[in-house]
């Protein structure tokens, strides 16, 4: 069943196309509103409640007899008993943060049963239920628009542009020729019909939407497969997916392309470095040879879960002068092998699956002060798994436990702890960029809301903290009433708060507050208050 006190309707689907990850599940609309009640889409128990600052915020799981275990993400407050349990789990482990694991038949539910308020918690962008269906046993997501979920769909996909690559070079080391369609006569076709080609060996890509009936959002499709002259090259299917296998959405996508501003193209071969199983391809993995000058008919056909189905179909053929390969400088890095690179104060390397495809690497030194830079290639270019970056500081560090790393390009930046090794400093990433080992001896500010030392409390229903710091990374926040720990919530990383209960009662109190960095660096501050 729908899952929600609302009107019917879906905000995106399952395998929709989001930075990093394939979205896994439904996002069912809340009628732009919180606090709207949750059910349990089917009988089971409460199996799990997760609690975290992005991502699901606050979750519920719910397994069934049926093998299948489904999930509630982004809402509010929970039952009274599910919301005791969680509590009271909170206070044991003295962590807000918290994946609970909850005993088979303490919490049963029935088909309908109220679960949990709607939010907006996590990583949500707005009120919605985030819903999904798993494999109990392998976890799994699976497509729930293929189990009868109550979305009316009679309308087919659109196709709004086809990308043709020239494979006999990188992915990531060309930009791709991008071709207008138009709908004739319900299906589409390219402009030009007939494309020629400079090259014997292409691939292509696809932009293209799936749409429900009394909906106008973009949602993603559920299947494209593509055929030469009449034969299966290779399709792709979004009916499951696993955690494990949701960033090769990266492979998935022309990535270059997406990083700088274009549009979501969808690969209609299978990157030699991704191993997702969404495809099914013949030799060649979707990769067309092309072996004579003839012209060749091209078929993509696009399908939704209910059997709506686009085609848009073209001709190539291969141009009687083949253009040259321009040779890129660099060192070539391959998928599906181990790259390294080093310098007298730089060593990198990448995993073995760490690639999906060729490129030619690049690095530059950056005269930054205090510590040089080092620029490892751009993030145009994807990375699966985390890889190791290694600096030689240029001078001696007297305090070797207050050094992070930091990885900027353009605007954006991030920081971990840098471990000593030898000499070196370490710590991993999962971008290129540039990097830069910091000295961070600042300690994080605590900012209080609305609260000072003194204060009369009585007409306070929270107590609200914000923390900044020169990283902007906070490792720990803790809080004590008196000398016990006082759990304050921490949706979105964004302000601390803990709303007054019962572990709070009248009369005067002491809170404590400590916050500690990346660093290690740590800030205390003390307030008196009544109550």
């Amino acid at each position: 069943m729908y899952p929600v006190q609302a009107k019917v309707g879906l905000a995106a689907n399952f395998g929709e196309l989001r930075p990093n990850h394939f979205h896994m599940g439904l996002d069912c609309r809340t009628d732009q509103q919180v606090n709207k009640k949750v059910f349990a889409a089917a009988d089971g128990y409460v199996s799990r409640i997760k609690i975290e600052p992005f991502g699901f915020g606050r979750s519920i799981s719910i397994t069934h007899p049926n093998g299948l275990t489904t999930l509630y993400a982004h809402l509010n407050e929970f039952d009274p008993k599910t919301e005791a349990f969680l509590k009271a789990a909170q206070y044991e482990q003295k962590s807000w943060q918290i994946s609970l694991p909850v005993p088979e038949g303490l919490i049963p539910v029935k088909k309908g049963d109220f679960i949990a308020f709607s939010g907006s918690t996590g990583g949500s962008m707005g009120p919605h239920v985030h819903f999904e269906v798993r494999d109990t046993k392998t976890d799994k997501v699976l497509n729930p628009l293929l189990m009868g979920f109550p979305i009316p769909d009679n309308i087919a996909p659109s196709i709004l542009r086809l990308a043709i690559y020239d494979r006999r070079l990188s992915t990531y080391d060309q930009n791709p020729k991008i071709y207008s369609v138009k709908l004739v006569n319900g299906n589409y076709q390219t402009i030009p019909s007939t494309i020629p080609l400079p090259t014997d060996k292409v691939s292509f890509a696809i932009t293209s939407y799936d749409h429900y009936t009394g909906s106008t959002n973009q949602n993603g499709i559920y299947e494209a497969g593509l055929f030469e002259d009449g034969n299966p090259e290779c399709a792709f299917q979004l009916d499951s997916i696993g955690y494990d296998e949701t960033r090769y959405l990266n492979a998935h996508i022309d990535y270059r392309t997406k990083a700088n501003g274009g549009p979501y193209l969808q690969h209609l071969s299978k990157l030699p470095g991704n191993h997702s199983e969404i495809y099914f391809c013949n030799p060649g993995n979707g990769v067309i040879t092309l072996h004579d000058s003839n012209a060749h008919k091209i078929e993509i056909r696009v399908y939704d879960t209910n059997g709506n189905e686009r085609t848009l179909s073209f001709n190539i053929q291969k141009s009687k002068n083949i253009s040259e390969v321009k040779e890129e400088t660099g060192q070539l890095f391959l998928p599906n092998e181990v790259n390294i690179f080093e310098t007298s104060n730089l060593l990198m390397y990448l995993p073995e699956n760490a690639l999906y495809d060729s490129f030619h690497f690049r690095f530059s030194e950056i005269n930054t002060k205090p510590q040089p830079s080092y620029a490892l290639h751009n993030p145009e270019v994807p990375v699966h798994e985390y890889f190791p970056v290694m600096i030689k500081p240029n001078e001696e560090f007297a305090d070797t436990s207050k050094l992070v790393m930091r990885r900027y390009y353009g605007k954006k930046e991030d920081f971990k702890k840098a471990e000593y090794v030898n000499g070196w400093y370490r710590a991993s990433f999962r971008e290129f960029g540039n990097f830069q080992l910091i000295f961070d001896n600042t300690p994080p500010v605590i900012i209080p809301k609305g609260f000072y030392d003194g204060i009369n409390a009585s007409k306070l229903k929270s107590i609200r903290f914000s923390v900044t710091d020169n990283t902007e990374e906070i490792a720990s926040f803790n809080a004590y009433l008196d000398g016990e720990w006082l759990r304050f919530s921490n949706d979105k990383a964004k302000d601390f708060i803990y709303i007054f209960d019962e572990k709070c009662l009248v009369g005067k109190h002491l809170l404590k507050i400590v916050v500690k960095d990346l660093a290690g660096n740590i800030s205390e501050k003390s307030y008196q208050f009544t109550r």
